[in-house]
């Protein structure tokens, strides 16, 4: 590596809430790219930083990190400014509204973004459109509690913002073979907000630039026309 850190990123995926982290605290970086349409994610080279396979990985002096708030948490430890510090009063909000986040609104997401994952193949057809509904109904109560939250005086932002502002911009684009019509914005004052400081970010529009997000990612988001490689 030339510098202490290399992502393995795919555009528009899990690695850029990582890619704007490390920009917003303005850490050199190496970018490797994860080719999703050869599967490269499923190699014996990645699945020897990532044994589950996902992405993203971030190559470290510590040695490679996955999950994308665990890269999160020790980049707050490690260079600051992403979060509360361990003794700070803020550090319990900052952590479970980043876990929430990752947890819960995140693992709710894959569901409905890959549901055949999740259900028998033999009754996918059957299975596929109840399990979106349910989970359609499930993530708009999930939206109402964050906005509560984002909305209140001990919000403790950080890190946390950039992971969500990446998750509503992808309530807004997919799946592409759903009907979208469960997901505004505009509903969530307080969400709505929260994109539009991020999107503000010297940080956003280098990611921006890097994965083709376009000019307004997260407040009026299209889908990615990246310099390389694939989003889906």
């Amino acid at each position: 590596m030339t510098t202490p850190c290399r992502l393995h990123y795919a555009p528009d995926n899990a690695s850029l809430v990582i890619r704007l982290a490390l920009e917003a605290r303005d850490l050199p970086f190496d970018t490797v790219l994860v080719d999703r349409a050869t599967r490269e994610q499923d190699g014996a080279a990645y699945r020897a930083l990532n044994p589950a396979g996902l992405i993203p990985v971030l190559e470290t002096p510590d040695g490679p990190l996955f999950e994308t708030a665990a890269i999160l948490l020790w980049l707050a430890d490690r260079h600051g400014g992403l979060g509360p510090a361990p003794d700070d009063p803020g550090r319990g909000a900052f952590l479970k509204w980043l876990f929430f986040t990752s947890n819960t609104m995140h693992a709710d997401l894959r569901m409905l973004f890959h549901p055949e994952q999740y259900i028998d193949p033999a009754q996918a057809d059957v299975l596929r459109a109840g399990l979106r509904t349910g989970l359609t109904a499930r993530l708009r109560r999930h939206l109402a509690l964050l906005d509560r939250a984002v909305a209140a005086p001990d919000w403790p932002g950080g890190a946390t913002e950039f992971y969500l502002a990446c998750l509503l911009r992808w309530m807004a684009l997919y799946p592409e073979d759903f009907d979208r019509g469960w997901f505004r914005l505009s509903d969530f004052p307080a969400l709505t907000a929260l994109c539009a400081r991020v999107e503000d970010t010297d940080a956003t529009r280098a990611a921006a630039r890097a994965e083709g997000l376009g000019a307004q990612p997260f407040i009026a988001p299209r889908p990615a026309t990246p310099p390389e490689g694939t989003a889906t």
